[in-house]
């Protein structure tokens, strides 16, 4: 079963039927544990993030549209450091040369972490900017198969990826709304972003 799918069958269960299903296993058995791919949703849209869908790249080309529609940031200015977004960007009239005052950010990212709704970031996509640095508008492209349960798991897979060239500036952002303040040394909670992530089916 699709991401999608396991998302709409779970929040628009009736209460009812959850508490039934709560129930059905027994005071004495443990509860179920949250799959990581809805915790992440969960707190992730509960720190305040925009959560998008997108089961195809054309939809994730439309969704991207429609928030330069929703936002009027058609002909404005955006700050990326990846090659890879430049077309996403070109083909929306979106300046990235020369960028002194931009719109918005857009970027990949490392991985989402399911356990506290943060996404995980690294030089590769900042640079050397920490997040007081950034506009405060934020564009996110991911996969759902970068959800991580953990930090410590973000971690490795950062390991597993790069190996011996590690990146630098690893960074969570969790705050996304102005009363989220997190405490974690990764997280800098206090600089809340209005942040839209865009996260492609590839599982």
């Amino acid at each position: 079963m699709s991401f999608f799918k396991k998302l709409i069958r779970i929040f628009q269960s009736p209460p009812e039927s959850l508490a039934s299903a709560k129930d059905s296993r027994g005071q004495y058995l443990p509860p179920k544990e949250t799959p990581v791919d809805e915790l992440f949703t969960i707190n992730f849209t509960n720190n305040g993030g925009k959560f998008l869908y997108c089961d195809s790249k054309d939809e994730l080309d439309e969704t991207f549209v429609n928030i330069l529609m929703e936002n009027d940031w058609f002909e404005t200015d955006a700050l990326t450091h990846e090659i890879a977004i430049h077309t996403l960007l070109e083909e929306n009239n979106v300046n990235f040369k020369n960028v002194k005052e931009p719109a918005f950010f857009i970027a990949s990212c490392e991985s989402l972490i399911a356990d506290d709704g943060a996404i995980l970031f690294s030089d590769r996509q900042l640079k050397d900017n920490k997040a007081t640095h950034l506009p405060t508008n934020i564009v996110v492209l991911a996969k759902t198969s970068q959800i991580t349960k953990t930090k410590s798991d973000g971690l490795r897979e950062i390991k597993k990826k790069y190996g011996s060239c590690l990146p630098s500036n690893i960074t969570a952002f969790n705050c996304f709304k102005p009363s989220v303040v997190e405490s974690d040394f990764l997280s800098y909670g206090r600089t809340p972003k209005n942040l839209y992530l865009l996260l492609l089916e590839d599982l």
